[in-house]
């Protein structure tokens, strides 16, 4: 009985001491990664925010959509500054600029910044965020341990497991969000030039090189609309709208290699 409890007493500084030791291991690779754990924050931020949007159970829920899309905007520009950390005045800086997918939603922020708020606009944030931030915080749970917390080791897994499902959904939403944008001008809800600087930035998501799901999604819409604009019993004034709609948006895209 004496022995048991000696080795029981024994025991707790050694578990302690391996704690403390989890933590300090977090502690050191925040101070040692900085710039990513800001990006885990501000992702933390646009899901708080969003979610707070939809059910506004805390706050305004008017101004919890706008810090929304500036937690957005402060994301992108700190992976911006990862992707180029310095800045150059030339032509090719500029160009590699404008293919960075972290300028495109900062580009993307500043646009609905000065639009009435539309809960469609928070969806590939929402989404993009929430599985950069569960796939980081995996690697924050590893400094804790590898069979520590279990629980939320499942869910970062259910969303990872689903991540292409994700990224297909967060295309589509880029992609129909062009012509809401253009109900919001004739709702009064947005700028007249709203719809051609959103337009501009669809350009940039079909050119992006990093992601391609844009540009695929785009591609498989055209088609299936060019299949029902050929089918017979498809009315004439649809055909031609749908032939109108594919004229208009043919050289959107970059012509696959």
């Amino acid at each position: 009985m004496k022995l048991r409890m000696a080795d029981t007493a024994n025991a707790t500084p050694t578990n302690n001491s391996v704690h403390k030791t989890d933590w300090a291991a977090l502690k050191q690779h925040v101070i040692d990664n900085k710039i990513n754990f800001g990006l885990w924050l501000t992702r933390l931020f646009t899901i708080i925010f969003t979610i707070g949007y939809i059910i506004p159970i805390f706050g305004n829920s008017y101004n919890l959509y706008y810090k929304a899309l500036m937690s957005n905007a402060a994301t992108s520009a700190l992976r911006l500054h990862q992707r180029i950390p310095r800045v150059q005045f030339n032509r090719q800086f500029l160009e590699h600029l404008l293919l960075e997918d972290s300028f495109h939603y900062i580009f993307y922020s500043l646009i609905f910044l000065y639009a009435a708020p539309m809960t469609l606009v928070l969806t590939p944030i929402f989404l993009f965020g929430l599985m950069h931030f569960a796939s980081y915080s995996f690697v924050l749970l590893d400094c804790l341990g590898q069979n520590s917390w279990w629980g939320a080791r499942l869910l970062i897994s259910l969303v990872e497991f689903q991540s292409r499902v994700i990224l297909r959904f967060c295309a589509l939403a880029e992609i129909i969000i062009l012509p809401f944008t253009v109900l919001l001008v004739f709702m009064g809800r947005a700028g007249l030039l709203t719809p051609f600087i959103y337009f501009q930035f669809l350009k940039f998501r079909l050119a992006s090189q990093r992601n391609p799901f844009t540009r695929n999604v785009f591609y498989e819409i055209r088609n299936a609309l060019s299949s029902i604009s050929r089918k017979p019993t498809v009315p004439v004034i649809v055909r031609r709208i749908i032939e109108g709609l594919l004229s208009l948006t043919q050289q959107m895209a970059p012509v696959r290699q």
